[in-house]
């Protein structure tokens, strides 16, 4: 028999060199797959034994296919009554296109006509499509004008093993996770290494692959059918025999004394999987999972020498980048630290990020993860020079320069804070080219927003900036790490600015003129209040007593706040963010706000604008986005060209003496005076400036607005 045996792109050696293993002969690479020469006998051990494969083709016939005709005259040169009941079931996965057949469902379609076909005809009896477990699974692939259709002996993906029923958000498929431990030298040095152990270990595919590769499980034995289960060609004669061998391996493997496999993680609910998954594999007495953060990683004291291998982040997101620099910076620093003599693997989808931990790689291999290069680094990890890591180093002449205008801006900035009875405001935002970054204090903790460097500047030379800024900080405002909260400035587009980023729930509140306000430094990428528009919330403070006051795009609806502190007499707050309306709803008990007299409703600004309302106001303020793209709104809103006509409308709800403020942060943003002619219009930007923004003055632009006469 002539098999096709797929796997992930770059570790075709690897599995041509299992499949050799396991009998094949006459073995011949090609991208992500290793053809080859097999009995029977051998199939079926490749189905149970690879720990690399995806899919075991058995290919029926290889032709001419130019058109949907000659694809179906071709599938029916197969006999399919050896393959399969009459009244059995099957499924189709096609792939590849042709000028003709451009559709893979339609392709598949005349396969499945073709099988259907030619067996009702034969019989008068027809077989079913049933696409969860059925008797054949049917592989066919058009390429270059040729068909090829095989029988798929895997059945499903040989990588899905059948012990992991959960995993984490950015899972590693196990067989990836097998040819990692492979190129680290995994099982062949398990006698050197009596400790396999993983700082970030996520659902524990790493470690779990480890114990069934050290302890001889074929991972097939956790499958409960294979693609040639109900195949006709099935001989039972030669299957069960290697079923029984497996089972007495896993056996005998279990019995004999292992390796300890260590997982650790900071995300509680990941190791429930991870603990679970483990229990499903039959290997939870010996992978041992706790909760833990990476600072607190060190060398277990009874093991001199072993494996540490790891899949850490590798920010597929804009805007991770920097802040996962310190995460490797920091896993290098314990690495040399603890864990002298042992062997080191990282697999990442971002190398330069390694280039932080000071350690240097003597191999690398280069692996996909799905379509997305990866590299497998793999460090020996030797005695450190007897030097105190933990120590501060000197700042450098820059670095001392940016301490300095800081401390100066803190000086300037002192009696204008106290006065105004704020907590949270601007102390830096760029002042230094070389020190791009804006640094905003919110009563107690820091947060440095990095502007994304451009392409061209090296990025472990702008980590080492970024460095500077954060052991700056910390030392000019005597903080501990924890305290300073590093994010990178990028553009919003679509849901973003309301996706969650994480789940500290780390919530507390800032004064602001006489208002407590809610903000969280981590969970999001804004922080529930924008510091640049201070002073216009506390012009409608100020003006807001006795009034109605309607605030559009609501956000947290800080604006509200002040104006319910101002006395206004209701206030109506629209967003269309659930999130946000739960957190203004929140700032308002804060300042003990009555419910009844300040309505938040959900529903996008467009449509709320669009329906007649029943009341006018007094106080309108507006502030919509730059940009969005949400699926939540009707329409994409872009503030240049939709300003006219979401003033218009909010002029609609305008009492006749009332004001509108509206203020946006795009920077380049002109008003058409000509077409709101009909209106009265100042600029009043320069008045809603503060002295933490003096240096950025087109951080907004903020207009009033009211009916003429």
């Amino acid at each position: 028999m002539k098999l096709f045996v797929t796997c992930p792109k770059g570790i075709e050696q690897l599995l041509e060199q299992e499949l050799v293993e396991l009998g094949a002969t006459e073995t011949r690479q090609t991208v992500a797959g290793v053809g080859c020469d097999v009995e029977l006998v051998d199939a079926y051990r490749i189905c149970l034994w690879s720990r690399l494969a995806n899919r075991v083709l058995l290919p029926l016939v290889d032709a001419e296919a130019a058109d949907a005709e000659q694809l179906y005259r071709v599938v029916q040169e197969v006999d399919w009554l050896e393959h399969l009941r009459p009244s059995g079931t099957f499924v189709v996965d096609f792939s590849g296109r042709s000028e003709a057949i451009v559709n893979t469902h339609f392709g598949a379609l005349k396969v499945k006509d073709a099988i259907v076909d030619q067996i009702r005809t034969a019989t008068g009896k027809r077989p079913i499509v049933e696409r969860q477990a059925p008797d054949l699974r049917i592989n066919a692939h058009l390429a270059k004008g040729r068909i090829t259709v095989a029988l798929d002996l895997s059945g499903d993906s040989l990588h899905r093993r059948g012990y992991r029923r959960q995993a984490g958000a950015a899972p590693m498929k196990e067989n990836l996770a097998a040819a990692v431990l492979l190129r680290a030298g995994w099982p062949q040095a398990s006698a050197d290494w009596p400790v396999v152990l993983d700082p970030m270990c996520g659902s524990g595919t790493l470690l779990i692959e480890a114990a069934l590769m050290a302890a001889d499980i074929a991972p097939g034995l956790f499958r409960r059918q294979f693609g040639f289960s109900y195949w006709l060609g099935h001989r039972p004669a030669l299957w069960e025999p290697l079923l029984a061998e497996a089972q007495e391996r896993r056996r005998r493997g279990l019995e004999s004394a292992g390796v300890r496999y260590l997982g650790f993680d900071a995300d509680p609910k990941v190791l429930e999987r991870a603990r679970e998954n483990a229990r499903m594999a039959g290997v939870a007495d010996r992978v041992g999972f706790t909760q833990a953060d990476l600072a607190k990683l060190r060398r277990p004291e009874d093991a001199p020498a072993g494996l540490l291998i790891t899949n850490p982040p590798y920010g597929e997101r804009l805007g991770e980048e920097s802040e996962l620099m310190f995460l490797y910076r920091l896993f290098g620093q314990l690495l040399r630290q603890h864990f002298s003599g042992w062997r080191v693997g990282v697999f990442t989808g971002n190398p330069e990020l390694c280039k932080v931990m000071k350690l240097r790689a003597d191999k690398q291999y280069r692996l996909f993860n799905g379509a997305l290069p990866v590299q497998l680094l793999m460090f020996d990890v030797h005695a450190r020079e007897p030097q105190d890591e933990a120590a501060a180093p000197p700042l450098s002449a820059q670095a001392e320069m940016f301490e300095n205008r800081l401390r100066k801006n803190l000086k300037q900035l002192a009696k204008w804070v106290k006065r105004e009875e704020i907590s949270a405001y601007r102390v830096y935002d760029a002042d230094i080219p070389e020190y791009a970054v804006a640094v905003d204090y919110y009563d107690g903790l820091l947060m440095v927003q990095e502007y994304a460097p451009p392409a061209s500047v090296d990025r472990v030379k702008a980590f080492s900036r970024l460095q500077d800024v954060v052991a700056v900080v910390q030392r000019v405002f005597e903080l501990t790490p924890e305290q300073v909260v590093l994010k990178q400035r990028k553009r919003q587009q679509g849901d973003e600015q309301y996706t969650r980023q994480g789940e500290t729930g780390h919530f507390f509140s800032v004064l602001e003129h006489g208002c407590r306000l809610r903000v969280n430094l981590h969970d999001y990428l804004d922080t529930g209040l924008f510091l640049d528009h201070r002073p216009v919330r506390h012009m409608i403070q100020q003006q807001a007593a006795g009034k109605s006051f309607l605030n559009l795009f609501c956000y947290t609806a800080a604006a509200s706040v002040h104006a319910a502190v101002g006395g206004a007499r209701a206030t109506t707050s629209v967003d269309m963010s659930a999130t946000y309306l739960d957190w203004a709803r929140r700032n308002l008990d804060l300042n003990g706000a009555d419910p009844k007299q300040h309505l938040l409703i959900q529903e996008d600004c467009f449509k709320w604008l669009a329906r007649p309302q029943k009341q006018k106001f007094d106080l309108i303020f507006m502030d919509p986005p730059t940009f969005s793209n949400s699926k939540r709104m009707r329409e994409v809103l872009d503030v240049q060209r939709d300003h006219v006509r979401l003033i218009r409308a909010a002029m609609q709800l305008l009492s006749a003496d009332g004001l509108l403020i509206f203020s946006n942060n795009f920077r380049r943003f002109v008003l058409d005076y000509e077409a709101l002619s009909d209106y009265q219009v100042r600029d009043i930007t320069a008045r809603t400036i503060d002295p933490d923004f003096k240096r950025n003055g087109r951080i907004h632009c903020c207009f009033e607005i009211r009916h003429k006469g």
